[in-house]
């Protein structure tokens, strides 16, 4: 099924509204939530808001606390999440790095103790929008083995790159398992495989199967142990910046109080900025002129296609499984 964007907002600030979240909250959590559908990130929109509103009934969540800062050590600040709705947390972080971005050119706000951030690639175009370049990442709970180990003990730790650009920014929203678990979900909802293994079943075979996959919770690291390596380096970091958990004390049970990194870095202060957008500009050209191994897909710079996805599902209304938008309206 398809619903208007509009009426998503509605129908997400109505519940949040109902959980006891002020006026101005529950409109920007759900308005980032719809456009990340809106934008065809499925898995970390509408997908999960269900789960989102589960986690403030079982007070995993709590939806009065937000972010503070803590200490500052020069171009760094380290804040504290509380347990806050995730995104709304996200946004204040992004926003004050970018802030100080424009203050000292580059700025690092480090966040312990918060909840899920949703879309990652949100706050990336946050920076974007105001000529920063993005950088940022969370650690998660073990949702993979290191590489030659069978049980979960690092994090699929999503990192976004986010460059400004007058073609639309380049932006990379990635998870260091080949398929996040979101992607998984909604494979094995659908009942369809995996377009490329992503992981490994119950037996050490590699498997295109998402629900095996899941069961096994040995999804495929990207670049095998280059992967799983970057994912405990990005978890390291985030703790020892923002002074909040590991993945290892995150533990196994449920994904809270995790540490998470927004950079930004202003363009706009640099002599050679427009130098900068000219360099940027013939880079894609030069990559989106490739040959296609398709004819008919073109080769895109990543986060390109988000303008197309957003003009048709304005148009014609957002795709949403009905199973998913049926659990949202019993919210």
């Amino acid at each position: 099924m398809r619903v208007a964007y509009e009426d998503m907002i509605k129908r997400f600030e109505k519940v949040l509204l109902s959980r006891g979240m002020d006026g101005a909250s529950a409109k920007l959590s759900a308005t980032m939530i719809a456009e990340t559908s809106l934008e065809g990130v499925y898995t970390h929109g509408a997908n999960r808001f269900y789960s989102y509103v589960k986690n403030i009934d079982d007070k995993i969540v709590d939806v009065s606390a937000r972010a503070t800062p803590v200490a500052r050590f020069g171009a760094l600040e380290r804040w504290d999440g509380k347990m806050g709705p995730g995104n709304l947390n996200a946004h204040l972080c992004m926003k004050r790095a970018i802030e100080l971005a424009k203050e000292s050119t580059i700025a690092c706000v480090a966040l312990a103790n918060n909840s899920h951030w949703m879309r990652p690639g949100t706050y990336g175009l946050m920076a974007a929008k105001e000529d920063c370049i993005g950088i940022l990442w969370t650690n998660t709970l073990p949702l993979m083995p290191a590489w030659g180990g069978k049980d979960a003990k690092v994090g699929n730790n999503p990192l976004v790159l986010a460059i400004p650009g007058k073609d639309g920014p380049v932006l990379v929203d990635a998870a260091m398992s080949q398929f996040s678990y979101g992607k998984m979900e909604t494979y094995k909802r659908e009942g369809r495989p995996l377009p490329f293994d992503g992981g490994f079943d119950g037996e050490g075979n590699p498997s295109r199967d998402a629900a095996a996959i899941m069961e096994s919770k040995r999804p495929m690291p990207m670049g095998f142990w280059k992967g799983t390596s970057l994912a405990l380096a990005l978890d390291l970091i985030a703790s020892a910046l923002s002074g909040g958990r590991t993945t290892h004390s995150i533990g196994s049970e449920l994904e809270k109080e995790v540490s998470q990194v927004f950079i930004a870095i202003s363009l706009s202060d640099l002599p050679d900025r427009a130098a900068i957008e000219e360099k940027i500009s013939a880079s894609l050209a030069d990559l989106k002129d490739s040959v296609p191994m398709d004819p008919d897909n073109p080769v895109r710079f990543p986060g390109e296609k988000r303008k197309s996805l957003r003009e048709e599902n304005l148009r014609d209304g957002i795709p949403v499984d009905e199973k998913v938008w049926e659990k949202i309206c019993s919210l």
